[in-house]
This record gives C-alpha cells, structure tokens and sequence, in this order.
C-alpha cells in the first residue's frame, strides 16, 4: 500500500488535468459549431489551466529533487550536515531516508578520519626524529612540504622550513648534513660544534631517505635521527664487554703460564731437565700471543696524535694499489694535503680490506672496489665504494662503535680505530647504502 501512495497521491494531483484533457474533444466540437474565434480562445485558455495544473501537481517533486542534487553537492564538497525533509511513506520518502542514512555514515567517518589526522599529526609534531617531506616544484628544485618541530629545529631554528628551497637550506647546513642529504641514501654523519675540540660537543646522527609517490608526485622523505646517546649507552654497554674479553683471553693465557712455570720449578728440584725446553716454548708462545692481542688493543687506545706532512694523494694512493687492489680515477697531480701518512695509509686499507671481504660475501661475489676523491670547498672527501650487501639498519647504528663487530673472529677496531684517526685530523666519517648496492664509507678532511 506505501509502495503506491505515492503513485495514487500524483494521481489524484493529475485529476484535473486528466479531466479537461477528456472533455476537450467535445469541447473542440461544440466550439467549432459556434465559431472558430470562439473554438481558439477556449482552447488556449484551457491549454492554460492544463499547464497549470500539471506544473502545481509536479512542483513538489521538483523540489524534492533540486534539494537532493543540492544535498549531494555538498557531499563532494566535504560537507554532510545538510538534510531532506519529506512527510510521505512513499518511494521519495524512501529516497530521503536513504540520503539521510547516507550523511549520517559520511559525517561519522569525517570526524574518525579528522580525530586520526589529530592523533597522527600530534605524535608526529612531538617525535624527536626529524622529518622532512620534499616534492619537486614548478621550477624542477626539491622543496619542503613537510616539516615537524624537530625538523624545523635542527635545520631552521625553529622557524618554518614549507616552501624552502633544499638547495637553499643545505647552504646553511653543517658540512656533514649537507654532505649526508645530498648524496641520499641511508648514512650515519657525526656534526661537531664550530670551533669545539670537546668530543662531548660532537653530535652523531642517522639518517634515512626512502621515495614514494604521492597524489601522483615523486616524494622524498628525509628522517633524521639523533643517535649521541643511545651509541654513548651501547658504548658502555662494550666497554665492559671488553673487559670481560680481555680477562677472559688474560685468564686463558696467565693460567697455563703460571701451571707451566710450577712445572719447570718441580722439574729442577728434580733435576729433570729434558722437558724444560719444551715447557719455557709454550710459555713463550703464550705470552708472545698475549702481548700480541695487548698491543691491539694499546694500538686504538693509546692512537698517537697525527704527524702531519704534505702527501700528493695521485702518487700516495697509487702506492697503496700496490698493496691492496682497487680502482680509481686519474687524480690531479697537485692534489695534496696534509696528513699523517702512515695513519690515514693504514685507514684507507683497512677500508679497502673490508670492501673487498664485503664483495667477497655478495651473490654474486665480485672485486668492484673503487676509491674516489672529490674536492669540495675547505674540505677533501675520500670514497670507498663496494659492491657488497651493504649494511642492515642496526648494523649502519652500530658500525662506528668500538669493539663492535658482526664477524665471528673480529676485534670491532678497524672502522672504530678509522674513526679515531679521521677526527684526530679534524675531519669526519661517514657510512650509507650505496642505491644500486654496496656500501660506501666517505672520509672528508679539512683542506688547509
């Protein structure tokens, strides 16, 4: 019966009409006995009330309608605080009913999204990692869409970075940010304090660099972690794993000196002699291992200050290739620097020694080693590069820290010890994935 209330309710609406077009044959008929003037002017005037009465019976529908198409406007406009009010059961009461249900679920799910972009937005502002979001502009440079409070603290001073130009932003960068953010990629970068020698001044950060698209749009997104404390945590955390080592390597080596040495006094008292000799051979080898594994670890302990002289690095690394392979490009025969030549020598092939074990462990293994050394404005950057696996994201964190090592057999010094010489010539040391693979470990040192 609701399903045509509607339908009876139009008709009774049409009645009318329905009415005068019935009779409006024998009208015509009867009017044209008596004149055509007659016969017209009736006919327009009931044409009239034809079209009035139809255009009065359909005018709330029309209405209706207009409401509804205003209704969903405002549904693509964000808006779902509008409503339609019809008092029928019928199929338009129908219709409304299910725009209202309609509103009702899209305004529900408008203030869920807006209380989630709250919550995200605020957990975003207040992490202490720095994120920035860039997108290429109109003129084809990176600039800032994106920036939380960390980021705008430690790139702007607090104020607002949306807008910037990174070109612009990384002149004002410390050389090693600048350095990190501009060749992209996932690096750890320590940035010092101008005019500090204070190691405690020193700042050592990670940063992260992943590109996806948005809205259509390629997008960069920098993240940028302070990691001063925790590696300072993880280095006490070694340090004592260190001490428990050397006991440990003490322990097994004084022991037996100690069980051999009783030995060799009860042999004399004896007067057994024959097997002294084979006894004082163990007890040196003992200690001749011990005060090898000592003098490592004296050697990153106790690094002498650099000795500075001037090095022609064309010729200089030249004469490392003769030691250890890699590949490099030709070299300015007046690039020089200052530098300790034995240290930053035992540096460089300690690195290359590393890259070369990483390529080894690739799939497939390979031996694209390469060093490359650019000169930038003040500063010299030394690049080793591989081909290898690269390093995990926990590894990257820890790789700088002493005694750290993923090696079943290794000390944790060699990039730790490489560390100590490049800030002991004012310089510093960078690690990231290299994109296509591989790893690269970057030395930059001052250029006087």
């Amino acid at each position: 019966m609701k399903q045509r209330s509607f339908t009876f309710q139009l008709f009774l609406r049409l009645l009318p009409v329905l009415g005068l077009a019935a009779a409006l044959p024998w009208l015509l008929a009867y009017w044209m006995d008596h004149g055509w003037g007659v016969a017209i002017l009736s006919g327009i005037v009931l044409l009239a009330l034809m079209w009035f009465s139809l255009n009065r019976a359909i005018a709330p529908v029309r209405s209706l309608m207009r409401a509804l198409s205003g209704v969903v406007s405002s549904y693509k406009d964000g808006e779902f605080n509008f409503s339609v009010h019809w008092s029928g059961q019928d199929e338009l009461g129908h219709l409304v009913e299910a725009h209202r249900e309609l509103g009702d679920v899209l305004r529900e799910q408008r203030q869920s999204l807006v209380q989630r972009e709250l919550l995200l937005d605020t957990m975003v502002q207040n992490t202490p990692v720095a994120m920035l979001l860039l997108a290429a502009g109109g003129d084809g440079l990176q600039r800032v869409v994106f920036s939380n409070l960390a980021a705008r603290k430690l790139l702007h001073g607090g104020f607002k970075l949306e807008g910037q130009r990174l070109a612009e932003l990384l002149e004002q960068m410390p050389i090693a940010l600048r350095d990190a953010i501009s060749r992209g990629g996932d690096s750890l970068f320590a940035v010092r304090e101008e005019d500090s020698e204070d190691e405690e001044d020193e700042q050592i950060y990670h940063l992260s660099r992943r590109a996806f698209h948005l809205n259509g749009r390629p997008h960069d997104l920098l993240l940028i972690r302070l990691l001063t404390a925790e590696l300072r945590r993880q280095e006490v955390q070694t340090w004592k794993k260190v001490i428990r080592v050397i006991s440990h390597e003490l322990n097994n080596s004084l022991a037996p000196i100690a069980s051999l040495a009783h030995s060799g006094g009860e042999l004399v008292k004896r007067e057994r002699f024959d097997r002294l000799p084979e006894i004082f051979s163990t007890i040196e080898d003992r200690a001749r291992h011990l005060e090898g594994f000592i003098r490592g670890y004296a050697r990153f302990a106790k690094l002498p200050q650099p000795q500075l002289q001037t090095v022609h690095w064309a010729p200089f690394l030249a004469s490392l290739q003769q030691q250890i392979p890699f590949q490099m490009d030709a070299l300015d025969e007046d690039l020089h620097s200052r530098v300790d030549i034995a240290q930053l020598g035992q540096a460089l092939l300690n690195l290359v020694k590393n890259a070369h074990e990483a390529c080894a462990d690739a799939d497939p293994p390979n031996d694209d080693v390469r060093v490359k050394v650019t000169r930038l404005p003040q500063w010299l950057r030394l690049d080793v590069l591989d081909r290898g696996k690269g390093m995990n994201e926990a590894v990257l964190q820890n790789a700088l820290t002493p005694f750290y090592s993923t090696k079943r057999n290794g000390t944790g010094l060699g990039l730790a010890l490489t560390r100590e010489i490049v800030e002991a010539h004012g310089g510093r040391i960078a690690l990231q994935n290299r994109t296509e693979g591989g790893l690269c470990v970057s030395l930059l040192l001052p250029q006087n």
